[in-house]
């Protein structure tokens, strides 16, 4: 038996590689199985035959809404309608996530993809509760809400349509200019202060999106969806995430005025996280196409993280620490103000929530 996968479009020695790449070629071991399973190509498998393909698994949830108490994040409640995405983003720090499914952060993560076909009917359910309390939900905190998939499963939108309806505020965060399917909600629950889009640009250099992350949408597409959003009236912030020194961090002042240029009013970063597996992930791609900066890049991050890959200190995990860190952020500052964007969250309003177990959509024929 052999695994042979097929590497992304253009390797370091410049050659052409298939269309549709993958993020990692790699799939490292899960840290919570016992058995330790090795690839061995026995040259059988070869050319197209081999590419690996995605997988959509349905998944029968018991909940939607996590919850979480970290302190240094704007929202206390999120909504997954999946597991994994297939955009592959090579830095993705929710990559981990995968091996409380027995798969691995690498391949698996983004070829082996989960949907919860009933989330809707699950978030009304737990809307109806009589002890719940409105507070903004936030999507896209651990796989993109519109990856690949959305696009025929919908089960994005159909969630949409039930926070629309109990006008509950909703925050979202995507690199897929595919949010620009569902304007016609998101605008009016604009309209009322109920929503906001933040688009992750890391990079304009498409080559350099290729290789970060080969199935999400082009920089331009990105782009185009911040100014199409802004213009029916939808709060739009960009974020730059991640930052990678020594990769992507000399684009922060043309990435802030591009995203000004197009209606974002408020702007964010993240510096590159290393949680578990994700560090063998980035040292292989690092190593397959940036072999002569590999070792400077992990050694400034290892600087911005009290000599460790990483470190997930409250406060710190997103901005590290030290003089470069430093650096970035005042950089970061400077160009915010420069185009008179604000760092930081859009605030939504909560009270106009109204539980779906005590309103009928027909009685607004009435009113």
């Amino acid at each position: 038996m052999s695994e042979t996968l097929y590497v992304p479009r253009k390797q370091a020695d410049g050659q052409r590689m298939p269309k549709r790449s993958r993020g990692t070629a790699i799939n490292p071991h899960p840290r919570f199985e016992a058995e330790v399973r090795e690839a061995v190509d026995d040259g059988w498998e070869q050319g197209e035959a081999a590419r690996p393909r995605t997988t959509v698994t349905d998944e029968t949830a018991k909940t939607i809404i996590t919850r979480n108490a970290s302190p240094d994040i704007g929202f206390d409640r999120s909504i997954n309608a999946y597991r994994g995405c297939e955009h592959g983003c090579v830095y993705c720090f929710a990559r981990p996530t995968h091996a409380y499914l027995g798969l691995s952060p690498g391949l698996d993560f983004e070829t082996r993809l989960y949907a919860k076909p009933g989330a809707a009917a699950l978030l009304r359910k737990e809307l109806s509760s009589p002890s719940y309390r409105c507070r903004s939900i936030a999507i896209g905190t651990n796989t993109d809400p519109y990856q690949p998939i959305e696009r025929t499963r919908r089960i994005t939108r159909e969630i949409l349509e039930v926070l629309s309806e109990t006008r509950h505020p909703v925050g979202i965060v995507t690199k897929s200019d595919l949010v620009v399917r569902d304007i016609d909600i998101l605008s009016e629950m604009a309209a009322h202060n109920l929503t906001k889009v933040g688009l992750s640009v890391t990079t304009l250099n498409p080559e350099l999106a290729r290789t970060m992350e080969p199935r999400a949408a082009h920089p331009q597409k990105r782009l185009a969806a911040i100014e199409a959003l802004a213009k029916a009236g939808v709060p739009v912030a960009a974020l730059v995430a991640p930052i990678v020194p020594s990769i992507n961090d000399h684009e922060i002042e043309a990435i802030i005025e591009e995203v000004a240029k197009r209606g974002a009013t408020h702007v964010n970063f993240v510096l590159l996280r290393l949680p578990n597996e994700v560090k063998e992930v980035v040292r292989d791609w690092l190593a397959r196409y940036f072999p002569d900066r590999a070792r400077r890049v992990m050694s400034i991050m290892q600087a911005m993280r009290g000599g460790k890959d990483y470190d997930a200190t409250w406060g710190l995990r997103q901005r590290g620490e030290g003089p470069f860190a430093k650096a970035i952020a005042e950089r970061f500052a400077l160009a915010a103000k420069r185009h008179g964007m604000a760092i930081g969250t859009i605030r939504l309003r909560t009270d106009l929530f109204r539980s779906p177990g005590a309103h009928s959509p027909q009685l607004d024929l009435f009113g």
